[in-house]
């Protein structure tokens, strides 16, 4: 479910990180095909073409969320999104954390208003974006 990628975000860079929710997505796409995947889930062909050959950071989580619900063991891709967003905000209150403070600890250029707004799906998020921020939230918890 992305969030679920790597057993240990806190561990790895936020670009290992985003290598490992692309690896998720790699091998649903490699399972039913660029043609079928891209017609399936409604994503762009050429952002699924790029998740097939790697790397694709500006992939939005919206799309690699269709991208997984292709697999059948994985629920819709309404739902990926939600527990994702459930998940980061967990993680925040875990954490005590606010979006002022992700913002200024990780390299997006983003404001805490933008990453509430990202966090909460009021605007997209790319894959990169929420690696960083997955990243940051998980060391955190993890002192």
């Amino acid at each position: 479910m992305l969030y679920d990628a790597a057993s240990d975000p806190a561990a790895r860079s936020p670009p290992a990180l985003r290598e490992a929710y692309e690896e998720q997505l790699r091998a649903v796409v490699d399972d039913v095909g660029v043609e079928a995947a891209a017609a399936e889930s409604g994503v762009d062909r050429e952002a699924v073409k790029s998740v097939a050959d790697g790397p694709a950071p500006d992939l939005r989580v919206e799309d690699a969320a269709a991208l997984l619900a292709l697999d059948d063991g994985r629920p819709d891709a309404e739902t990926i999104v939600l527990e994702l967003q459930d998940h980061l905000l967990m993680a925040m209150t875990t954490g005590v954390v606010d979006v002022d403070t992700i913002a200024s600890n990780v390299d997006l250029d983003l404001s805490g208003q933008e990453i509430q707004q990202a966090i909460e799906g009021r605007t997209s998020m790319t894959l990169a974006q929420l690696a960083a921020i997955q990243q940051f939230l998980a060391e955190r918890n993890d002192r």
